[in-house]
C-alpha cells in the first residue's frame, strides 16, 4: 500500500490511474509520493518516508532539486504533456504582436455606446493595422517538445523558420519538419529573424539569453516572444530596446513589475499550459511516472536522477540504490550480494551529474542484512527494496 499527497489540485483523469493499492493522504509527511503543480516546496520539511515528487508540468523551479537528490528523492516532470497548449498560445502571441488586435478591441469597448460605431470603425481601424506573419522569418531558440511544435506549425502558416538547439534530441530531430533551417550559431537567429521565440529551460547557462548584446544584433522592429521563463530575457534591456524602436513588441507569459502595463509589452497571465487538455495530460503523465517508480523502481523523466527502466520485475527480487556518482560503487554492490549467496540476474547503472542510480534484479528477495550492508557503503544515499 502506498500513500500519496497532492499539494495542488490534480486533474481527476490523472488520479483515476491509481489502483486500490494507493491511498490519498492530506498529510505530506506520511506520503511516499507527492504530486505538485505550482506549490512552493523549498521551505517544506521533506519526510524520510518521501520517495518521489511528480511535477504535473515542465518547470521545476518550485522544487528544491538538490535537497531532494541529497535525500534520495526522485523528482519527475512531464515534458511535452502541455506542449500543444503552449504552442497554440505562442501562435496567438505572434498574431497579437503582428496586428494590433488588442488595441482594436479596446477601442470598440470604449466606443460601445456610440450608435454610429460601425461607421466610426471604418475611419479608426487604420490605427490598428498591422502586418501578416506569412513570409516572415521566425527564429526558435530551443527545439524541445514545444519548440518543435511551434516550428512545424509556423511552417504551415507560411513562415520561414530557423531553429537553434545545440542539444537537440533524436526524437525532436525526427519530429522536426525537414523544411526548418537548423542553424548552429545563435547569432544567426538574432541577425536574420523578424520574430524570435525562446523555448529553453531556465538554468545559469540560459539566464538572460536575450540580452542587450543580442538585441543590438537584431533587426529593427523585431518581435520577441517569451513563453518559457521571464528570466531567459533581460527585460530591462527589452524595455530599452522598445524605447529605441529596436523592438516592436515583447510578448511574455510571465507577469512581473518590469513589463506589466508597459508600452508595447503584451503580458499574459501565465496561460501557456492553462488548458483543460494540458492539465489532464500532465496529471496522467505525472501519476504514471510516480507509479512506475514506486511499483517497479523505474525512473522516467527525472530532473535530478538519471532515467533508468528495466520494465516490470520478473525475478524474485529487485533492489534500487540511489548513490553518488563515484568510482567503484558497482563492485561494492556485487560483493555484498555475492557474500550473501545471492545471484544478480540483471543490472542497470546510470548516472546524471553528481548522482547515479543502480537497479538490480536478483534471484531471491533481499533481506534486512543486505539492505544494511548496502546502506553502509560510503556514497550510498538510499536503498529501496522494490520487490
Amino acid at each position: 500500500m502506498f500513500k500519496y499527497n497532492c499539494l495542488n489540485p490534480i486533474a481527476q483523469v490523472g488520479l483515476d490511474n491509481f489502483s486500490d493499492e494507493y491511498v490519498n493522504t492530506d498529510a505530506a509527511e506520511e506520503a511516499e509520493g507527492i504530486l505538485v503543480r505550482s506549490a512552493a516546496m523549498h521551505d517544506m520539511e521533506l519526510s524520510d518516508k518521501l520517495l518521489c515528487v511528480a511535477r504535473a508540468g515542465a518547470g521545476v523551479n518550485n522544487i528544491p532539486l538538490d535537497k531532494c537528490a541529497e535525500k534520495g528523492i526522485v523528482v519527475f516532470n512531464t515534458p511535452g504533456a502541455n506542449a500543444n497548449g503552449v504552442k497554440e498560445l505562442v501562435i496567438a502571441g505572434m498574431l497579437l504582436a503582428s496586428r494590433d488586435i488588442i488595441g482594436g478591441i479596446e477601442w470598440v469597448k470604449s466606443d460601445a455606446a456610440d450608435e454610429n460605431i460601425a461607421k466610426a470603425a471604418e475611419k479608426e481601424k487604420k490605427k490598428f493595422a498591422g502586418t501578416e506573419i506569412m513570409g516572415k522569418k521566425l527564429g526558435i531558440i530551443g527545439l524541445g517538445a514545444i519548440g518543435v511544435r511551434v516550428a512545424n506549425a509556423a511552417k504551415h502558416l507560411g513562415l520561414e523558420v530557423y531553429g537553434y538547439d545545440p542539444y537537440i534530441s533524436i526524437d525532436a530531430a525526427w519530429s522536426l519538419s525537414r523544411d526548418i533551417k537548423h542553424v548552429t550559431n545563435i547569432d544567426d537567429i538574432f541577425t536574420e529573424c523578424d520574430i524570435i521565440t525562446i523555448h529553453v529551460p531556465l538554468m545559469d547557462a540560459t539566464k538572460n539569453t536575450i540580452n542587450k548584446d543580442a538585441i543590438n544584433k537584431m533587426k529593427d522592429g523585431v518581435i520577441i516572444l517569451n513563453f518559457a521563463r521571464d528570466l531567459l530575457c533581460d527585460e530591462e534591456a527589452i524595455l530599452a530596446g522598445i524605447k529605441l524602436g529596436k523592438i516592436r513588441k515583447y510578448v511574455s507569459d510571465f507577469p512581473n513589475t518590469v513589463t506589466a502595463g508597459k508600452d508595447n509589452c503584451i503580458v499574459i497571465p501565465h496561460l501557456g499550459a492553462s488548458t483543460e487538455e494540458s492539465e489532464e495530460n500532465c496529471a496522467v503523465m505525472a501519476v504514471k511516472e510516480l507509479k512506475n517508480y514506486l511499483e517497479n523502481g523505474n525512473i522516467v523523466n527525472s530532473v535530478n536522477f538519471p532515467n533508468c527502466d528495466m520494465g516490470i520485475p520478473s525475478m524474485p527480487g529487485r533492489v534500487a540504490i540511489l548513490h553518488k556518482n563515484e568510482k567503484g560503487m558497482i563492485a561494492q554492490y556485487t560483493a555484498v550480494f555475492g557474500n550473501n549467496g545471492i545471484n544478480i540476474s540483471d543490472m542497470t547503472n546510470k548516472s546524471k551529474g553528481d548522482y547515479a542510480y543502480t537497479l538490480l534484479d536478483i534471484d531471491s528477495p533481499a533481506n534486512d542484512e543486505i539492505v544494511k550492508a548496502l546502506q553502509a557503503i560510503d556514497g550510498v544515499i538510499r536503498v529501496r527494496v522494490v520487490k
